[in-house]
């Protein structure tokens, strides 16, 4: 399962989809950053392959980040990869 996690600007709390097959995931992806290029102000309707009753709805234009990685038994902690920054 791969996951596709959008952060918003206005809101700390980050949206994500799921996607079956890395090549769907992609592709969503792909659709996600092409939408933020743009720039202009787009409707984007996204769902959710595992929670098929799962939609979202959002303007491109309120996209600050968005990331992809694939769920696995690894990363059981229940936080996703990204960066961090640790104190010296």
């Amino acid at each position: 399962m791969f996951i596709i996690e959008l952060t918003l600007k206005t809101t700390p709390v980050p949206l994500s989809v799921q996607r079956k097959s890395a090549e769907d995931a992609e592709a969503t992806y792909q659709e996600i950053v092409q939408a933020m290029r743009s720039g202009g102000s787009q409707v984007l309707e996204l769902t959710c392959d595992r929670q098929t009753d799962k939609k979202l709805a959002l303007l491109s234009d309120g996209l600050a980040a968005v990331q992809i990685y694939e769920k696995s038994s690894a990363s059981a902690s229940g936080r996703a990869p990204g960066f961090f920054s640790m104190a010296e």
